[in-house]
């Protein structure tokens, strides 16, 4: 559908144009559609049954059902130099020294960051909200997206999108 992909198209511009910290954005996006999503879906539930881990399958249907998934990630994203330790290191030297540990995503990462991640997040679903496209932030996503070479990025979420007559997302 066209208006989905106006309105993905808007909501990359949303995350994108969103605030970052000291205004150094490491905020990455890519749109996802057509054969894709069903790739994505197959990938979500093989995933799941491999490691046992709960739900993948259940998010893989509104993936399949989806027109689009944005995904909404950070990639080699630095620490904002403030020294606050809430990245749970005592200074950001001490965080850059640390070797980088890979499970699902690849970490540690800035606690600001992370907030800068955050607000691109919320920024793209006020956008789809305002423009009447259903859809729900899913971290299960990202981890498949990342984990299977979609991309490449350090930390993702998915947003699958859909227009119907019920949010697709919250039948549950």
């Amino acid at each position: 559908m066209e208006g989905i992909e106006i309105a993905a198209k808007l909501m990359e511009l949303a995350a994108v144009t969103a605030p970052k910290s000291k205004g150094v954005s490491f905020v990455r996006t890519r749109l996802l559609a057509g054969a894709a999503l069903n790739d994505l879906a197959a990938e979500m539930v093989r995933f799941g049954e491999r490691t046992g881990k709960k739900d993948f399958d259940r998010d893989a249907k509104g993936v399949a059902r989806s027109e689009a998934v944005l995904l909404i990630g950070t990639k080699d994203a630095q620490p904002v130099g403030l020294d606050c330790g809430a990245c749970g290191f005592a200074d950001c030297k001490s965080f850059t020294n640390q070797a980088r540990k890979e499970v699902e995503f690849l970490g540690p990462v800035c606690a600001f960051r992370l907030l800068d991640m955050g607000i691109a997040l919320g920024s793209a679903v006020k956008t789809a909200s305002l423009l009447n496209v259903d859809n729900r932030i899913m971290y299960r996503i990202g981890v498949v997206a990342r984990l299977t070479g979609v991309v490449d990025w350090d930390f993702v979420m998915g947003i699958p999108l859909s227009a119907t007559g019920k949010n697709i997302f919250f039948d549950r």
